[in-house]
């Protein structure tokens, strides 16, 4: 037996035992995302009523918790997130759930500088020959929370698929406090959004604008869906990924051949990406796959790095935008939706990359639950909206009507060119709003 297979040995525990660590008022780096802690989660809820003051951080919620459950009401436990999904919606209805603003580009500093863990626990690959547990799909800020964290739990799972690297996406043995096994557990699997007719209407227009050799950044949902498909049936080629999320979409277009990376100027001939999270076809997509490359989020979504690419096209999704171009991308009013994410990253880092671009992609009306239909483009955000991205970064606008660059124009002309990608019917209320806000000439 090898040396790191001996170490592996002396500290592979129960779940019980792992979790027998933790104590009152510790920080916590739980899961994000695809990497999720089936066999430490229950274990842990068990342990919650007998303890207070638990600080928990999480983002981007999969599967339920059953820590959850053993606290409904956060009576033992703070629930930080940053970034929610329906799930961390659905908790809020019972129990406090803290979002934390986050830049997803300085989230490993975050974690090293302002919030560093007690406790790291964390989803790995099996051990390799040479003590190292792979992360699989998430590397994000973890090595970060494994150099500060006081006591690392690994959680092994034989399904996990092997990701390649970049870099920070393996722990060794000798960093490894407490190792649990977990036999084999499906990673969760997110449903590909379908997408609407509004969605490929909005692909269509992005479309048009995309060029051989462009490297991408391209988020999940319908309209980026609708996008993948209609890249991978197209005549593009030689395109090129540095995006924050790796979804579904984007293995639509390599296994269409629409994706070389040889015109990118870092990581030439590799998908760079922090996260991935999708369907099991994604999971076996990257398993060891060295076209593959997955870095910390401070590397993908830094825009010295990200822009250093040219031809960098970011395409995102957004909830609602004013006259002016301020956006708003995770909130619905006062009300958190998602999060900041890595939206103004990229939007920052494609103007920034030589003849690079961004879109943001935003459906024109929304029906509410009474039926009545709202337009998305205000004269003013919604009360208590948040600004992901501010009005001088903006670029493109995408609606169902049409694309617009706000990019450099005086407010009088935003508010134009906004009012003429709106929904028809709501034109006329948008320009005597406007007149009244003095935001035309």
């Amino acid at each position: 037996m090898s040396k790191w297979a001996n170490e592996y040995q002396s500290k592979l525990v129960s779940p019980e035992k792992a979790v027998s660590v933790v104590k009152n008022g510790d920080w916590i780096q739980y899961t994000f995302a695809a990497n999720t802690l089936p066999v430490l989660d229950p274990a842990f809820a068990a342990r919650i009523p007998e303890l207070k003051d638990i600080v928990i951080v999480n983002g981007i919620s999969t599967r339920p918790h059953a820590i959850h459950k053993a606290d409904p009401t956060g009576i033992h436990s703070i629930w930080n997130s940053t970034h929610l999904t329906a799930l961390d919606r659905m908790y809020a209805k019972t129990r406090s759930v803290q979002y934390g603003p986050m830049k997803y580009s300085e989230a490993p500093r975050y974690v090293r500088e302002n919030c560093p863990p007690d406790i790291l626990m964390v989803q790995v690959a099996p051990m390799d020959k040479h003590g190292y547990f792979n992360m699989g799909p998430t590397i994000s800020h973890y090595r970060a929370a494994a150099d500060k964290a006081k006591t690392i739990i690994v959680e092994v799972n034989e399904s996990m698929p092997y990701a390649h690297g970049g870099y920070g996406n393996n722990l060794h043995i000798s960093e490894v406090t407490y190792v649990v096994e977990g036999g084999h557990n499906e990673l969760p699997q997110i449903a590909n959004e379908e997408a609407t007719e509004v969605d490929q209407k909005i692909a269509e227009f992005v479309l048009k604008e995309l060029r051989d050799g462009d490297c991408l950044q391209l988020g999940i949902g319908g309209m980026p869906n609708a996008l993948g498909q209609m890249i991978a049936k197209s005549n593009l080629k030689d395109l090129g990924i540095h995006t924050e999320m790796l979804c579904d979409s984007i293995v639509d277009m390599a296994e269409a051949g629409r994706i070389s990376g040889k015109r990118k100027q870092i990581d030439q001939g590799r998908m760079v990406y922090t996260f991935a999270a999708g369907s099991q076809r994604l999971y076996d997509f990257i398993d060891n796959n060295p076209e593959c490359a997955g870095y910390p989020a401070d590397y993908t979504n830094d825009r010295t790095n990200a822009c250093r690419n040219d031809n960098l096209v970011s395409i995102n999704n957004a909830i609602e935008i004013d006259l002016t171009g301020q956006v708003c991308s995770e909130s619905k009013g006062s009300r958190m939706i998602s999060g900041a994410g890595g939206q103004l990253d990229f939007v920052e880092a494609a103007y920034n990359s030589k003849g690079g671009r961004s879109f943001l992609c935003i459906a024109s009306t929304y029906t509410d639950s009474k039926g009545k239909l709202h337009s998305r483009i205000n004269p003013l955000l919604t009360l208590g909206a948040v600004v992901t991205v501010t009005r001088p970064v903006v670029q493109y606008i995408v609606t169902e009507y049409g694309i617009v660059n706000l990019k450099g124009q005086p407010i009088w002309e935003r508010a134009e060119r906004l009012i003429s990608i709106a929904h028809p019917d709501f034109r006329d209320e948008l320009i005597r709003e406007a007149r009244k806000l003095d935001l035309l000439r």
